[in-house]
């Protein structure tokens, strides 16, 4: 192999395969990246792959000679990043060997691999008719979602993404078991053909759960890119694959069927508190400020009379803390309990002006959902229970 790159290209690169190297491999090779070169392309394609998410991608480059091989990624990536920027990098790694040289205007440096044969396959099934999604409304599907699946992998159906297609559009559900967030689409998919439908050309609806932290990184990845291509996603035998541009990302599917998520919506509402978004996250972070000194905990309160809704933490031993905000409240009044962290977190989520709080009881679930701007957008919470004694 022998070839000449960009700095800034290749170290971009190497940052972004690195986040699918693993940290802890249970074989060496697992804890590199592998370089391929095709002379025949111009490009130089880099991977990464911990045996459950894989990215790759490539970048052009002056191939004299194809060849590939596989180095440290964690070395080889903080070595690219600190050298020169104005000067191309030579990669050379003689046929048969498995050691490279790395020059740059900085200096010259060797590094030792591995076989590029010792690296696994990237899972890459492209067979049967890809659902074509446009970037730009999957990547709001999932910064609406992500944040509310399980860190826990005990869980390990909830640590996942529901993306779930029917003839309306997409809908991406995630849910940790206290709270719940649904984000509908209904322009994500490119139009079909004449011979297919939106849900990817078999007319039967289409779901998989992929790991939150895989489409982490295909929402870094999208969000990253400038091409308004739509993407193309293939799902079979336990394995999703996703093609942008010049990248892929691969990540198994979470196996089980997802709870029905739907049916802990309530069909209807007693109470209904209008705030002004802004407003009510700033009045929660102050008082968050004393909530988090105890257990997260803050109340809530309604006056219809007043026109105000209440929140209040006390924290044992330490103080307590209230804000009144305006509101428009229909039903009677209501105290009740969240954990502050989950509100912030649904509200953050939304970019309306105002948000509509609805609940029935203080032991039922409450829903948050945009007014006006977004409501296709649905965030449920469990309400923490108050000891009255």
């Amino acid at each position: 192999m022998k070839l000449v790159c960009s700095q800034a290209e290749l170290s971009a690169s190497l940052q972004l395969v690195s986040r699918a190297v693993a940290t802890r491999p249970t074989h060496p090779v697992l804890a590199n990246v592998l370089l391929t070169a095709d002379a025949g392309t111009g490009r130089l394609s880099l991977t990464g792959f911990d045996l459950s998410l894989g990215i790759q991608t490539s970048l052009p480059a002056a191939v004299e000679t194809s060849g590939a091989i596989t180095l440290p990624a964690k070395m080889f990536g903080e070595i690219v990043s600190r050298l020169a920027t104005d000067s191309p990098i030579s990669l050379s790694c003689p046929e048969g060997e498995e050691q490279l040289e790395l020059t740059n205007l900085s200096g010259s440096y060797r590094m030792r691999g591995m076989p590029a044969d010792d690296y696994p396959d990237l899972p890459l099934a492209q067979s049967g008719t890809p659902i074509r999604f446009h970037a730009e409304a999957l990547v709001k599907g999932l910064r609406a979602t992500l944040f509310a699946s399980s860190p826990d992998e005990n869980k390990q159906l909830l640590t996942g993404v529901h993306l779930r297609l029917d003839g309306e559009g997409l809908e991406c559900a995630a849910t940790d078991g206290h709270r719940l967030a649904v984000q509908r689409l209904s322009h994500a998919v490119e139009a079909a053909g004449p011979d297919q439908d939106a849900s990817g050309g078999d007319g039967e609806d289409f779901a998989v759960t992929v790991p939150a932290r895989s489409l982490r990184e295909l929402e870094r990845i999208l969000s990253g890119r400038g091409s308004q291509e739509p993407l193309s996603l293939f799902c079979e035998r336990g394995q999703v694959v996703v093609l942008s541009a010049d990248q892929v990302l691969t990540s198994r599917s979470l196996d089980g069927t997802y709870p029905n998520y739907r049916q802990l919506i309530p069909p209807s509402f007693q109470r209904r508190i209008v705030l002004d978004r802004r407003a009510f996250i700033a009045g929660l972070e102050r008082v968050a400020v004393l909530a988090d000194q105890h257990n997260n905990v803050v109340k809530i309160s309604a006056d219809p009379a007043a026109g105000t809704a209440t929140i209040r933490a006390d924290a044992q031993d330490v103080g307590s803390g209230s804000e009144s905000l305006a509101a428009t409240i229909e039903g009677e009044e209501i105290e009740i309990a969240f954990n502050v962290r989950y509100l912030l977190d649904g509200l953050k989520a939304m970019g309306s002006d105002q948000v509509v709080l609805q609940c029935n009881a203080p032991t039922t679930p409450a829903v948050l959902s945009p007014v006006g701007a977004d409501e296709a957008f649905t965030y449920l919470v469990m309400p923490v229970q108050i000891r009255t004694s």
